[in-house]
């Protein structure tokens, strides 16, 4: 690369980072940062914890997006400098650095560029999260307490908060279902291409012979319910059973029946919760996840409606959608971007960016080609 002019390449970026700051509206969003420091400064903001939360998260977010778009700006001004002083000097390794940096930059230009990408009418919310084991037995049961972690994992690097409202225990290793909120900005916007069935495929750990084992596990992401939305509930459209709370192997965390299950009869959605000790701050929270669902289901009846009247299928997400090989050889692959990593332990460790960004991408395709 010691031969080649980077000008260009920079000013490509430069021209992209002009595309994302107007689009962000850095302005707009340091005004929206001062209106919420005002409301954190304010004692009283504690007397209400859950909108004291969302007022604190969204100026975290807020904040942090944009020291990265100024970070990554005076980057690329610095890095035009660090170019100036290789070529005075003649200095092969400030132009290695310089072009260490050039690369860097357009990987996180391009992760900049993907946010901008966020502009569903959901995309700004928090993400409710349902992971189930689906064929492959005690398998699929492991492979998805594997995926939990793993969106766990990636929520931590990330620095969101996580709650996890539901796990049901299967009886050998790993978990049947669980149900958990990414509490941050744009997460449901960022997730939602996560929806779908992710397959795994590796020496069973439980198969005293040994064998390859294919087995499935089924991600639900929806958008987390606020208070605009009209989401009716007929208490005659309900059955809430209460059973005692569990952990794995069945030992008891709870001795009374505090956890709650919720069955919306019309359309046999069925939501849990256990994670609070109280049975009516459990029903309250399985209440929000049953309205989160509704809604995702009243969304997606919206959507195949305007496909129909289009003339066009509907786009599914809802399929497999990525594969995780681990024997004979490693791999992971999404079907639908064609993003592959040769290393499934950071993968499954939470380093998930680079497929969530070109899942994005994917998804802004196709939703602009049916539109």
């Amino acid at each position: 690369m010691a031969g080649i002019d980077p000008a260009e390449e920079i000013n490509e970026l430069a021209g992209t980072l002009r595309s994302i700051q107007d689009v962000l509206d850095l302005d707009a969003m340091r005004k929206q940062i001062a209106e919420l420091e005002q409301q954190v400064a304010a004692p009283d903001l504690w007397d209400d914890p859950d909108q004291a939360q969302k007022v604190t998260s969204r100026l975290s977010h807020l904040q942090g997006e944009l020291n990265r778009v100024e970070g990554v700006a005076r980057r690329l001004d610095d890095l035009n400098v660090l170019y100036e002083l290789a070529a005075e000097e003649g200095d092969d390794d400030t132009r290695a650095e310089a072009d260490k940096e050039l690369q860097a930059l357009k990987s996180d230009i391009g992760a900049l560029e993907v946010r901008t990408l966020l502009s569903g009418e959901y995309d700004a919310r928090e993400a409710l999260v349902t992971i189930n084991s689906q064929a492959g037995g005690v398998d699929a049961a492991d492979w998805a307490e594997m995926l939990l972690r793993m969106y766990l994992r990636w929520a931590e690097r990330k620095g969101y908060a996580t709650e996890v409202y539901d796990t049901s225990y299967a009886e050998e290793a790993g978990i049947k279902s669980a149900t958990f909120t990414i509490k941050a900005p744009y997460a449901y916007g960022t997730l939602r291409g996560e929806h779908g069935t992710h397959r795994l495929v590796r020496i069973s750990p439980f198969d005293n012979q040994g064998r390859r084992q294919t087995s499935f596990a089924g991600v639900d992401v929806v958008p987390v319910v606020e208070q605009t939305d009209h989401i009716d509930i007929n208490e005659d459209e309900i059955r809430v059973d209460v059973y005692r709370s569990s952990g794995p192997g069945g030992q008891g965390v709870n001795t009374t029946d505090s956890a709650v299950r919720i069955t919306h009869i019309p359309t046999g959605i069925v939501v849990s919760c256990q994670n609070e000790r109280s049975q009516l701050q459990n029903r309250a929270t399985a209440m929000n996840v049953l309205q989160a669902k509704l809604l995702e289901r009243k969304r997606q009846e919206e959507a195949e409606k305007m496909s129909e009247l289009r003339g066009a299928t509907t786009t599914s997400w809802g399929t497999q959608i990525r594969n995780y090989v681990l024997h004979p050889y490693q791999i992971v692959k999404d079907l639908r971007t064609g993003t592959e990593a040769g290393n499934p332990s950071a993968v499954l460790d939470g380093d998930l960016d680079e497929f969530i960004e070109s899942e994005i991408r994917w998804m802004r395709r196709q939703e602009s080609e049916t539109a």
